[in-house]
């Protein structure tokens, strides 16, 4: 039914969408048509299951197939009237990189052998013991039921978190100013919501977050990129924003920046206050890392005491990302106003992971867990970064600390013209041009170093690199 080549230049998935897509235009594949299974498909043709599945799920994402639960995959019967959209646009015959749809994708692809591009650390690398010793203490113990908890979340957790806070950075907060969210993304969200209007102008790091940028663009903003560099902000740029546009607030990871891992010095967090009461614009602090810093320094909400600076915090990065329990911190005036919004928008949160948390980080071991999670992270630092010099990559910065490493290989422009490729071979990487504001293509991406140390994925990565440096 198709020809594939597997020593053609184009990648065997884009292959199968080529060829897929002439069968539904010139209605081989009718309307309504199932199409062989994932592994019918990758046993007639010989190629792997990961390159049939990344194949049908671009077509799903373009509507020309759709998949019935367990009955397999169908040609759309709307699949005409796309293609011949399809057709018109001359352009369109070139993959593009679509942030939204890659997001989606790194959720839906924990299957693949080797992750280095996900956001999350390995189960092994998880607080497992904890969190079962944890959901047994809460098991046993009554539960109630009937209600939905308090709208800020569990007083004690939120006291102990608050305690914590103070002890390990410094950040002066009444568990009242506290309120646990679902997941750091939940306090972002309301944060912005609160916040921001839209067409208001908003500053966010660049490289930074992609869920915040989605979340703020859904909200109607502006977004404008504050550059980063290896050692915290380019300040020069920011004034020159802060001069011409009036940002109504800037989202910020001043430590352990995602994606680059770099760290803000301690003067520049004391002149971007300064430019925030000058100019009168809210910090809002996104430190979900701080459990991996290995030597806490001053933050922008303990050098403000919380006036002009909200503060989001997780437990999702250290004991395990099905844990959906972040934190949010704000002078009292605004945490009423974000307390309200939570709770129209969704009530309250799980009170009964909040008790598995709080069992969790109280039995004594919590700590060492941290410790011994910040070591295995420097030791990843250390042999990821070997591995990457060896292979002529440059680093953004040179780090012991947190999950990523962002870097570029010199004779390679555009990161995600490797994915293709990469899938192909059971990888899913984290291509620059996911985490840039105007999501332009880009030579850098961002390597999870805990998802980096296996020597066979280097093996096979080195001749996705080979394949695209540019001669």
């Amino acid at each position: 039914m198709l020809q594939l080549n597997p020593d053609a230049s184009t990648p065997l998935v884009n292959q199968i969408i080529d060829g897929l897509r002439t069968l539904i235009d010139t209605q081989t594949l009718k309307p309504g048509a199932k199409v062989p299974s994932i592994r019918a498909f990758a046993a007639t043709y010989s190629v792997s299951t990961f390159t049939v599945v990344e194949a049908y799920d671009r077509l799903v994402a373009q509507g020309l197939l759709v998949s019935r639960g367990n009955a397999g995959f169908f040609v759309n019967r709307a699949a005409a009237e796309l293609l011949d959209t399809h057709t018109a646009d001359p352009d369109a015959s070139r993959p593009t990189f679509n942030t939204e749809w890659y997001l989606q994708q790194i959720f839906e692809t924990r299957q693949l052998p080797f992750k280095p591009g996900c956001g999350w650390l390995p189960n092994d690398w998880m607080y497992e013991d904890g969190l079962r010793r944890g959901l047994r203490q809460v098991a046993g113990s009554p539960l109630e039921l009937s209600g939905y908890g308090d709208p800020m979340g569990l007083p004690e957790l939120r006291a102990l978190t608050a305690q914590n806070l103070q002890q390990d950075l410094s950040i002066v907060a009444n568990p009242a100013q506290l309120m646990l969210t679902h997941g750091a993304s939940q306090a972002l969200d309301l944060a912005v919501r609160t916040l921001v209007r839209p067409g208001d102008v908003v500053l966010v790091d660049d490289p930074g977050y992609p869920n915040l940028m989605s979340i703020l663009r859904t909200q109607g903003a502006t977004l404008l990129g504050v550059a980063r560099t290896p050692n915290g902000y380019d300040l020069n740029q920011l004034e020159r924003l802060l001069a011409q546009h009036r940002p109504t607030a800037f989202f910020t990871q001043p430590h352990l920046h995602s994606p680059t891992c770099s760290r803000t010095p301690l003067p520049q967090l004391h002149r971007l206050l300064q430019l925030a009461n000058q100019h009168g614009f809210r910090l809002v602090e996104n430190n979900l890392y701080a459990d991996m810093i290995a030597d806490p320094q001053p933050c922008l909400a303990s050098l403000d005491h919380l006036q002009q600076v909200v503060y989001v915090g997780s437990y999702s990065k250290s004991i395990s990302p099905n844990v959906r329990v972040g934190y949010l911190l704000a002078n009292p005036e605004l945490a009423q106003q974000l307390v309200h919004l939570k709770m129209r928008s969704g009530l309250t949160t799980s009170q009964v992971m909040e008790r598995v948390v709080y069992a969790a980080i109280i039995d004594g071991r919590w700590r060492k867990h941290l410790k011994r999670l910040r070591q295995r992270l420097a030791e990843a630092h250390q042999r990821v970064g070997e591995h990457l010099h060896r292979l002529g990559f440059e680093l953004f910065t040179e780090s012991d600390e947190g999950m990523y490493i962002w870097t570029r290989h010199p004779s390679i422009p555009d990161s995600a013209l490797l994915l293709d490729d990469a899938l192909e071979k059971g990888i899913m990487l984290g291509p620059g041009q996911l985490f840039m504001v105007d999501a332009r293509a880009t030579g850098w991406m961002r390597f999870n170093v805990a998802f980096s140390l296996d020597p066979v994925m280097w093996e096979l990565l080195e001749t996705v690199f080979a394949r695209h440096a540019r001669r």
